[in-house]
């Protein structure tokens, strides 16, 4: 067996410590040469994203860091030999966001996945998710792709860095000025983020624990704590079986299209009203809505204040405050 036979030989046969130093140091430059040649060759997949898990309050202490919640489609950029936008889901959906990929392609990176989300904003600044689906077909320049993490950057996987590290190097990625923008952390207790984003109307904040690894799917090491909303919807019956909670059915004032549902947490007396008044004025299921065999629908003309998590698009954790006649 010549040397370059030995060598190769002694590559594939020996492991472990027995194995002589320059066979091992020759193993490891060659399988190190084969994992580059290989992730140059590969073009870079979608990541299914890391979602945080809504919580009521948002969690304390300096291991936690703080963000805006945006109210839009969370979406992933993949740079390597073109500019890919994804769906949270997977879809690619590159041609939707032609502009935004334009405005990756201007970062002059080589190699990048960046997690983020796609919102629109209103006349006030603020992200406006019911325009947002609209916005993409008529007016796409107008569209925002907020950055908050960074999973592989140069070559390189940073799942396993921490989220703090991950975020550093992502915000030096970013300039000014351009539609994709770096999301920042706050620097402010939870309880005074949390007042914060509420006054401003937002639809809620993350926390992030600053040591998380990213890993897909659902985690506690990211939180959302969402704001909450009051607005009147219209009542289009109740939901009453024995042993469960009560629900009232909504639709919206202005478009007469379903909502949603709300818990009935109101005062006896006031059940006992709602009650009486729906059972008075018996009703017909709106056009389209699914067999429902537990709800009485009842005539339009009663106005339901609803509290509900804000930035849904159907109601959720809602409840009924007060209602009246219209």
């Amino acid at each position: 067996m010549d040397e370059g036979s030995g060598r190769l030989g002694v590559s594939v046969t020996l492991k472990g410590k027995n194995q002589p130093t320059a066979a091992r140091e020759a193993q490891r430059d060659d399988s190190s040469f084969l994992r580059r040649r290989i992730c140059c060759a590969m073009p870079l997949a979608f990541i299914a994203p890391m979602m945080p898990m809504l919580v009521d309050e948002p969690p304390e202490g300096d291991e936690w860091t703080h963000e805006v919640k945006y109210d839009g489609y969370r979406s992933q950029i993949i740079i390597d030999k073109g500019i890919r936008i994804f769906t949270r889901n997977g879809k690619d959906w590159t041609q939707a966001y032609k502009f935004l990929a334009e405005d990756a392609a201007s970062l002059k990176l080589k190699s990048a996945i960046i997690d983020g989300e796609i919102v629109v904003l209103n006349d006030r600044g603020l992200p406006d998710f019911g325009s947002l689906r609209s916005a993409i077909k008529a007016r796409p320049r107008d569209l925002y792709f907020v950055a908050f993490d960074l999973l592989h950057f140069g070559g390189k996987d940073l799942r396993q860095t921490a989220c703090e590290e991950r975020r550093n190097i992502l915000r030096g990625l970013i300039p000014a000025g351009k539609h994709i923008q770096f999301s920042e952390a706050i620097d402010a207790s939870a309880a005074e983020v949390y007042r914060m984003v509420d006054a401003a109307d937002l639809e809620g904040m993350v926390s992030k624990r600053r040591d998380s690894t990213y890993r897909s799917g659902n985690t506690y090491n990211w939180k959302k704590t969402k704001c909450y909303s009051v607005d009147e919807y219209m009542l289009l019956g109740v939901e009453r079986e024995a042993g469960k909670a009560a629900f009232a059915l909504l639709a919206d004032r202005e478009t007469g299209e379903y909502a949603g549902s709300a818990f009935i947490t109101l005062e006896r007396f006031k059940r006992e009203e709602l009650w009486a008044r729906v059972e008075a004025k018996p009703g017909e299921p709106p056009d389209g809505m699914k067999p429902r065999p537990a709800a009485l629908w009842t005539k339009p003309g009663m106005v339901m204040r609803v509290k509900h998590l804000r930035g849904e698009e159907m109601l959720r954790h809602a409840s009924v405050e007060d209602f009246w006649e219209e």
